[in-house]
């Protein structure tokens, strides 16, 4: 049997949506923007506005405004939602979250713009390149999964950004949003959010050309190297992702926060800092960590499920841990807020690049 979604329809907003069509085409050739929006919809159109969850911002006008809107449809398919976005300034990037059941905001780009394939607008971190569109207003219509859940909310957020934002982060570089559609599922309410759990990650002792893998977001269980000679500009794209990277000095195991790790570990590595020629070069900002030694012992942490579970933790003021050995766990604040442990399981000692630190994780949506 399928399960049902409830609906609300904002109705209120129809005839202005319609109204409110914003042609959208590119100038630079080859783009996935190329092709205008229609703007003659007729009664009998799929994606009429009575029917697309509609969010409306102007930056110029507030009084017509929708920030929020929800959708109906069916588990296993995918419902019509739309952004109409208009700036006085240019809006270079825009972002796109899903949180499925409270399980936290998740990057999220799998899916088309238009019937169009949106891999072909990606930057590399993700979020959609809008220099192919008319960048001051934009009104684009999004396929939106409903994943198959007994019950609760698929919440999408969608914001635009001046240059290189970041997806745990609306604020930076903000242009327009945040709008937030909800699609719900079944009663609508979400269960306990469980806690995001990581075995086996391994990090490698840097080198200073930051071509090992050293670096960690708790965001997507990603190892990330910070400098790709192939492609410089591509691992700069990911650099809100780095939360803390892994180091060795001295006989000793360690971990820093990425934005203090080249004063931690004592040598600059290639590529944390932001080069001249990258986009906001001269604004980039690395994320923080902080890490305190833990008295929870093994049993505990892996009894740990529900991220209510980790409440007890209690941001620290060191952003380096001290020397680590086997059997450790760390408390872990990150530069969002969420709270975490992580339980050394292996280490094996040395500066050289095959030498390396595994861990597990547990860290709140």
């Amino acid at each position: 049997m399928k399960k049902n979604i409830r609906s609300v329809v904002k109705s209120g907003f129809a005839v202005f949506a319609l109204a409110f069509m914003v042609s959208s085409c590119s100038s630079d050739e080859g783009s996935v923007f190329d092709t205008p929006i229609d703007t003659d919809q007729d009664d009998t159109d799929d994606t009429d506005t009575e029917t697309v969850a509609t969010l409306i911002i102007n930056a110029e006008d507030d009084s017509n405004d929708v920030l929020f809107a929800e959708a109906s449809g069916e588990v296993g398919t995918s419902v019509p939602g739309r952004i109409i976005y208009t700036s006085p300034t240019n809006q270079k990037r825009l972002y796109i979250t899903q949180n499925v059941s409270g399980g936290g905001e998740m990057p999220f780009n799998n899916f088309n713009i238009e019937g169009k394939d949106l891999t072909k607008a990606l930057k590399g971190d993700g979020s959609v390149d809008l220099d192919g569109d008319t960048q001051k207003e934009i009104d684009f219509t999004f396929d939106l999964p409903v994943p198959d859940i007994d019950n609760g909310e698929i919440v999408y957020q969608f914001w635009t950004t001046t240059g290189k934002g970041d997806f745990r982060d609306p604020n930076k570089r903000k242009a327009l949003g945040v709008g937030t559609i909800t699609v719900k599922v079944g009663n609508g309410t979400n269960p306990a959010a469980e806690v995001h759990s990581f075995t086996d990650v391994k990090l490698f002792a840097p080198d200073v050309n930051g071509t090992s893998e050293t670096f960690y977001s708790l965001l997507n269980d990603q190892e990330y190297l910070v400098y790709d000679p192939e492609n410089t500009l591509e691992q700069a794209e990911y650099r809100a992702f780095w939360d803390f990277g892994y180091y060795y000095v001295n006989n000793s195991a360690y971990f820093a926060s990425a934005a203090t790790y080249d004063d931690s570990f004592g040598f600059p590595v290639k590529g944390l800092q932001a080069e001249d020629n990258e986009e906001n070069a001269d604004t980039e900002t690395l994320n923080k960590a902080y890490f305190s030694l833990s008295t929870t012992n093994s049993t505990t942490f892996d009894g740990i499920t529900l991220s209510s579970e980790l409440d007890f933790v209690v941001k620290s003021d060191f952003q380096t841990s001290g020397v680590l050995a086997v059997g450790d766990i760390l408390e872990i604040v990150d530069n969002y807020g969420k709270k975490g442990l992580i339980r050394i399981t292996e280490i094996n000692p040395g500066f050289n690049n095959d030498d390396y630190i595994v861990f597990d994780v547990k860290i709140q949506p």
